[in-house]
C-alpha cells in the first residue's frame, strides 16, 4: 500500500508566497550561505547534503508535482530544518526572483537534455539562463553540473568556455551522500551507473562581475 505523502509547511514553499526578489534570510529564518539545487527530484541528494552541512541553507526547485510532493514529505519526516522546496518554473524564478549576488552555489544534476533538435531551446543551460545564474551567483562561488548525455555535456562545456573571462574551472566536489564510485548520489546517477552509462561532470567558479570585465 502506497504511503500517504504529507505536506510540511516548514519545508514547502509556494510560488504565491514569493513577492518580488527572494529574501533568503526571511525564508530560512537566518543568514547563511545559500545553495540552490535545480531539479531536486525526490530529495535524495539534498537530504544527505543538508544533514552533512547544517550551516548551509538549501533552496530546491522541482517542477514535477509527484517528485516535489515526495521530496517535501521525505525532508519533513526527517525533520530537516535547512531546506526549502518550491514547485515552480525555474527559468522564471532565475529571471525574476533571485537577487544579485545572493547564491553561493548552484547544483544542476542531470537536467533534462531535451534530445530532439526541435526541443533543444528548452534546455536549462544556454546563454540566457547562464546570464541569470551568473547575475545571482556571488563572485568566488560555484556552479556544479552533472549529466549522462554526452552531446549536452559538450554544449555545456563550450558555453562555459565562451565565458572564460568570468568563469574558472575548479574541481567537482562529490556529494556527502555519494557512495563508492558515485559523484552525486542521486537516483538518476545510480540508475545510469547500473546501466553502464558514463557520467560527465564539470564545475566552475565565478571570478568577476560583467561590469568589471567590461572595464
Amino acid at each position: 500500500m502506497a504511503r500517504t505523502l504529507k505536506d510540511y509547511n516548514c519545508v514547502a514553499l509556494k510560488p504565491e508566497d514569493l513577492s518580488g526578489l527572494i529574501d533568503f534570510s526571511s525564508i530560512f529564518g537566518r543568514s547563511a550561505p545559500v545553495h540552490i539545487e535545480i531539479g531536486s527530484g525526490k530529495g535524495t541528494w539534498v537530504l544527505s547534503q543538508a544533514q552533512a552541512y547544517p550551516e548551509i541553507n538549501y533552496f530546491c526547485i522541482e517542477w514535477a508535482r509527484k517528485y516535489y510532493r515526495f521530496a517535501v514529505d521525505r525532508l519533513g519526516r526527517w525533520g530537516v530544518k535547512n531546506v526549502r522546496v518550491i514547485r515552480t518554473d525555474v527559468v522564471e524564478l532565475l529571471a525574476d526572483f533571485l537577487p544579485v549576488d545572493s547564491v553561493d552555489c548552484y547544483h544542476i544534476y542531470f537536467p533534462d537534455p531535451w534530445p530532439k533538435k526541435r526541443h533543444n531551446k528548452r534546455r536549462l543551460l544556454g546563454p540566457e539562463n547562464l546570464e541569470h545564474l551568473l547575475r545571482s551567483l556571488k563572485t568566488g562561488s560555484i556552479i556544479q553540473v552533472a549529466t549522462d548525455y554526452a552531446e549536452y555535456f559538450e554544449l555545456i562545456t563550450e558555453l562555459l568556455k565562451t565565458n572564460s573571462t568570468r568563469l574558472a574551472p575548479v574541481e567537482f566536489t562529490p556529494a556527502a551522500g555519494a557512495r563508492q564510485g558515485e559523484l552525486v548520489g542521486t537516483n538518476y546517477e545510480r540508475k545510469y551507473i547500473r546501466g553502464k552509462r558514463p557520467i560527465y561532470t564539470v564545475a566552475v567558479k565565478k571570478t568577476v562581475e560583467r561590469a568589471q570585465e567590461i572595464e
